[in-house]
Formats: structure tokens, C-alpha cells, sequence
């Protein structure tokens, strides 16, 4: 998890008075810029955000522009990685800068310097947009799990409550579909890997040394975790299905169902 996601998940346990704004103004500052993220994960209106941050002297109006462009690869030595054509260019242009006997020691460094810095351009643009790709769907995934327990936690001071309580059904559906879906995204993140060999060098002495922004490839399995998240997430609702019946149970009883 990153920063700002660890931010949110503490935002949304807080429980001791006084630490809801320091806590919104923690994930403000780790970049959850998203007034309507933090209302949610707070279980707050968004006036109450808008004031908790101005009681911490942040301008909620003042929200910084975050890169989220991924179309524009970058481009190392004329090589985006793209197609292997790029490297066979380069050692060309080598060989026609050097006198023709070159020796083929000479020849194959280069290509020994070429090639590590074609992979690794390639996995760095390949890698970047399904990150960003995967930690958007993870955002979503997190949120959507958390509307299951803000819409069961609703059931208890609903007037309409079988209203409510459909809220809740699809909330839980809709966190499965939110699952699977970063599961696919995660996967494909996860099956490009991350840098190995000589390409560490060169991601860190020509990627990140010329201001481009660093990546941390996954390392997680995607479907262990979902299967842990859909785990819980049944096992907690068949129990609510129990609970719910029980209510409906007393509920007819009553005559308050027709």
C-alpha cells in the first residue's frame, strides 16, 4: 500500500475525538485530494471535510494538479521501447562513428550497453500506466468495501429499512465486482515484473536521474488476496443474512411488513 492509501485506512478507523481533522489533513497531505474520498472514508458530510481542513490552515480550494498522463513514454538515447528495431538503430549509428575494423569487443559492449537500457525503458513505459491503472482500481476496491459496512451500519437508524437493507445487497455486490476488477488490473501490472539485473542501474541512473517519476512494481499475488478479501467479505454477510433474517422475523410479527 502506499502512503496515502495507509492514510485513508487510518482515516477510516479513526474513533478518538479531535483526530478526524488531523487525520483528513494526514491523507490531504499524502495526496487524497478528493473531497468526496475523504467525506467518505471519514463517514462525514463534505462541509465537514471543507471545515476540518481549513481548521488545520488547508485550502481545500488550493488542490494541487496530480500527473495522471501516461501516454507519453519516455524516451531514453531515442528509445522508447517499443520495438527491438530501436536498439539495432543504435548499434548502427555506433558502428558508422567508429572506424570499420572496430573491434567486435568494442561492437558487442555496446550492444551490452544498448540492450539493458531497451528493457528497461520497455518495462518502465509498459509498467507506469498499469500501476496507475491497478492503484486506481484498488482505490475503488477499498472504497466499495467500505460502503458495505457504512450501508450495514445504516440499517440500524433506517426508516425504510428493507430499502436499506437492498442498499446494502448491492452494496456487497458491487465489492465483488470491485475485487475482480482489481484483480485483472493487478495481474497484468504484476505479470510485466519489475527491473532485474543491470536494468536497476539504468533505472536508477538514467530514469530516475533525469526526473521522472520512480515506479514500485508489485510483488503481491493478486489472487491470494482476493480470495482473502472475498473470504471475508462472504463470511461477514452470510452472518448478516442470519442477523437480517431474525429482524425481518420480528418485523412481520409486529405487522410492520406487508
Amino acid at each position: 500500500m502506499t502512503r496515502r492509501d495507509n492514510a485513508l485506512a487510518a482515516l477510516r478507523a479513526w474513533s478518538t475525538p479531535g483526530r478526524r481533522a488531523d487525520l483528513i489533513a494526514a491523507a490531504w497531505d499524502e495526496g487524497e485530494n478528493n473531497i468526496s474520498a475523504l467525506a467518505e472514508a471519514a463517514r462525514v458530510t463534505r462541509p465537514t471535510v471543507y471545515s476540518d481542513l481549513r481548521s488545520r490552515d488547508i485550502d481545500p480550494d488550493q488542490r494541487p494538479k496530480e500527473k495522471t498522463d501516461m501516454s507519453a513514454p519516455v524516451v531514453i538515447d531515442g528509445m522508447d521501447g517499443s520495438n527491438l528495431e530501436q536498439v539495432q538503430d543504435l548499434i548502427e549509428q555506433f558502428k558508422q562513428n567508429h572506424p570499420a575494423d572496430a573491434a567486435d569487443d568494442v561492437i558487442r559492449a555496446e550492444v551490452a550497453r544498448t540492450f539493458p537500457l531497451f528493457m528497461t525503458v520497455h518495462r518502465y513505459n509498459k509498467l507506469r500506466p498499469l500501476l496507475a491503472t491497478e492503484l486506481h482500481a484498488r482505490r475503488d476496491r477499498d472504497r466499495a468495501l467500505h460502503l458495505v459496512e457504512t450501508r450495514w451500519e445504516a440499517l440500524s437508524s433506517a426508516a425504510n429499512w428493507l430499502a436499506a437493507h437492498h442498499a446494502y445487497t448491492v452494496a456487497v455486490d458491487d465489492a465483488r465486482r470491485s475485487i475482480a476488477a482489481w484483480v485483472e488490473s493487478a495481474t497484468a501490472a504484476v505479470n510485466v515484473g519489475g527491473f532485474v539485473g543491470d536494468e536497476i542501474t539504468v533505472y536508477e541512473q538514467r530514469i530516475l536521474a533525469e526526473g521522472h517519476p520512480p515506479i514500485e512494481p508489485l510483488t503481491l499475488d493478486p489472487g491470494a488476496v482476493a480470495e482473502q478479501l472475498l473470504q471475508d467479505l462472504d463470511q461477514t454477510h452470510e452472518r448478516r443474512r442470519h442477523l437480517a433474517a431474525e429482524t425481518l422475523g420480528v418485523m412481520r410479527q409486529a405487522g410492520a411488513l406487508t
